[in-house]
């Protein structure tokens, strides 16, 4: 065995002659755990949150979503576009136009996202998962349009599922010139009536401005004959989705880019990546702080141990393996703690997990989850372990060093 780290260890759980350097190094090692804990609890919180929002994205957005590399739309029967619905892997391939406009219902207004459908968009976003009221998912029959708003945008507007009368929607038009003396001839404007049903993602995003219409209809109001903002795509079971993303990003090259349902919440989860980035650093000076205790301990046990410091030398010990025995000492410390914490912080994301303990609000159901959500990802357990001992390492090496020179020299 190491020589030094044999040593160290025996120091570890021998009693010293002065009882607080033990109390001390307990203090250091609890200090790491808490810190380590922390770590841990944050980060799995962070990726419960994170998991929560993905969990959202099945009854909404489409597994694959193929969008122009420039501009806002492109044609609708695009042979890049065509080869790639002919894809054996893919099941439901569905149009989509989707743009800004202007809704009104009875003097209330405000600012919506407009986006028109193919009528395989049922089968494309399985929408019925997320209607609430007593209608169906309907949005053509004969001349008539029918409008599926979000359930957050229709209590703006006064709406309730099964809303009556009309709802306006005006688009500015893209051809031509705005003639001052009758404005409302720059616009494109037409009606939309209630199928019976209002849509709820439980993402403001879309819940509070999003209008689902026929694609016909947004294609006149928005001017875009035969053209789509994006194709939407759902694949057949068992595909490798991996490997079915690659290939259509192959076939369409730089003209479009191909987006997994992560891709296309970019801004959401970039911003959820920074906070727990940010949460990471915050707690990380923590345990630095922490690990300072380590010093303290250390520098006791030196003095404490000057006679065996003697012994060991007369019986051939070098300086260098008696100042790592200290480092030894200093490193078993913030070990185990790190070990601690870790062991306790999964326990308490157990406890989180089946029993809620630390809730979100007063009353159940006032959030979409009662309790904090918590995700443990084995590879942040992994960076935190690291961390810790990469920190207690580091904390302890000079201090080592320099009493080790002025208290043993």
């Amino acid at each position: 065995m190491n020589f030094p780290f044999y040593i160290a260890r025996r120091y570890l759980f021998s009693k010293k002659s002065t009882h607080a350097i033990n109390i001390i190094s307990c203090i250091s090692a609890v200090g790491v755990a808490v810190a380590t804990m922390a770590l841990v609890v944050t980060l799995s919180v962070f990726n419960g949150f994170h998991d929560l929002v993905a969990s959202f994205f099945t009854s909404f957005d489409p597994q694959i979503e193929l969008v122009p590399a420039e501009g806002k739309t492109a044609p609708a029967d695009d042979p890049l576009l065509q080869k790639v619905r002919k894809l054996p892997e893919v099941d439901v391939a569905s149009e989509c136009v989707k743009d800004q406009a202007l809704a009104i219902y009875k003097g209330k207004q405000t600012m919506v996202w407009v986006m028109g459908v193919d009528d395989n968009f049922e089968r494309m976003s399985r929408i019925d998962d997320i209607l609430y009221g007593d209608g169906t998912f309907l949005l053509q029959a004969a001349n008539l349009n029918f409008a599926v708003v979000g359930i957050r945008l229709a209590e703006s507007l006064g709406m309730n599922a099964n809303w009556d009368g009309n709802l306006m929607i005006y688009a500015p038009r893209k051809t031509g010139q705005l003639d001052l003396a009758n404005p409302s001839d720059g616009f494109v404007v037409d009606s939309l009536i209630s199928p019976g049903v209002v849509f709820m993602v439980k993402q403001g995003k879309y819940d509070r401005d999003h209008v689902i219409v026929p694609i016909t209809m947004a294609r006149t109001l928005f001017e875009q004959q035969g053209m789509l903002s994006s194709l939407q795509i759902r694949l057949k079971n068992g595909s490798d989705f991996n490997a079915v993303k690659e290939k259509m990003q192959h076939i369409v090259g730089d003209r479009y880019r191909v987006l997994d349902r992560y891709e296309q919440q970019a801004d959401t989860f970039r911003i959820m990546k920074v906070e727990k980035f940010i949460a990471y650093i915050f707690l990380t000076f923590i345990l630095i702080v922490a690990s300072f205790n380590i010093i303290g301990s250390i520098s006791m046990l030196i003095i404490d141990k000057k006679d065996d410091v003697v012994t060991l030398r007369n019986l051939g010990a070098t300086d260098r393996q008696i100042s790592r025995i200290f480092l030894f000492e200093g490193r078993l410390i913030s070990f185990f703690g790190a070990l601690a914490g870790i062991l306790i912080g999964l326990l308490l994301c157990w406890l989180q997990q089946q029993f809620g303990i630390v809730a979100l609000g007063q009353s159940s159901g006032t959030f979409v989850v009662d309790a904090y959500p918590v995700s443990v990802h084995p590879e942040d357990v992994l960076v935190v372990f690291a961390t810790v001992i990469a920190v207690g390492f580091l904390a302890v090496w000079y201090p080592v060093r320099y009493f080790s020179r002025r208290l043993l020299g």
